[in-house]
């Protein structure tokens, strides 16, 4: 550890402050590239979850180092730990395309929270240096995530049509276009004014030589079909 960071550690007025000032930081950096994203978990909830969880950290050393009361002084931050789960699971929602959102947002709380027991511990070397980690995997890795997804084998269309008939002429194109579907779930929603709504979730397995955005397109052409879009 560094040793020009040793004040930070110490139980008084300055390392405190230091600490929570910290806490803030992190949180508030992680916090920044998902409101940026307007993700519902954003800048303020991040720092907060952060700074919580240093001050909770912060409570259970005070009682053990100058209250000299004889505790397990982890076992604050363990519940830490435990009740984030809680909030990261209100973020993350499974649409009615069955596509879930949220996970990262999730992931990214619960990172805060423990980054905030780090900050409050006074391991502030580890929290920045998790911090940079955590930016480096949701701005950079993102990429190649995306090269990924272009890459894979296997893609998920969501589809919505008017008259039940037009997903046998869908199926009819996958067939035609070299596409083997692997999964099919079809809902209906309530009539509109208009009629009913069809809805259909579909797993198509991919050969190299295929590309799902100009099949989509192929599929937007079709007559009936009102919506085509990858998930």
């Amino acid at each position: 550890m560094l040793t020009c960071l040793n004040f930070a550690r110490e139980m008084s007025f300055l390392g405190v402050t230091v600490r929570l000032l910290a806490a803030v930081l992190c949180g508030g950096l992680i916090g920044l590239e998902r409101e940026y994203k307007r993700r519902p978990a954003g800048f303020r909830t991040h720092i907060l979850i952060s700074l919580g969880a240093a001050i909770t950290i912060l409570t259970n050393l005070y009682l053990y180092q100058v209250m000299h009361y004889h505790t397990d002084i982890s076992r604050l931050g363990a519940q830490v730990i435990v009740g984030i789960g809680f909030i990261g699971a209100g973020t993350i929602i499974v649409t009615k395309r069955h596509r879930v959102k949220g996970l990262t947002t999730a992931a990214g709380l619960w990172t805060a929270a423990i980054v905030g027991l780090v900050c409050g511990a006074g391991y502030l070397e580890l929290a920045l240096f998790t911090t940079v980690l955590v930016l480096i995997a949701e701005l950079v890795l993102v990429r190649l995530e995306y090269y990924l997804k272009t890459k894979a084998k296997q893609a998920h269309l969501y589809m919505e049509y008017r008259k039940a008939p037009v997903i046998e002429n869908v199926l009819a194109m996958l067939k035609e276009k070299g596409f083997s579907v692997s999964d099919l779930e079809i809902s209906r929603s309530a009539d509109e004014s208009d009629g009913p709504l069809f809805s259909a979730v579909l797993v198509l397995q991919i050969h190299r030589t295929q590309t799902v955005d100009e099949l989509v397109l192929n599929l937007q052409r079709l007559e009936g079909v009102t919506k085509v879009e990858e998930t």
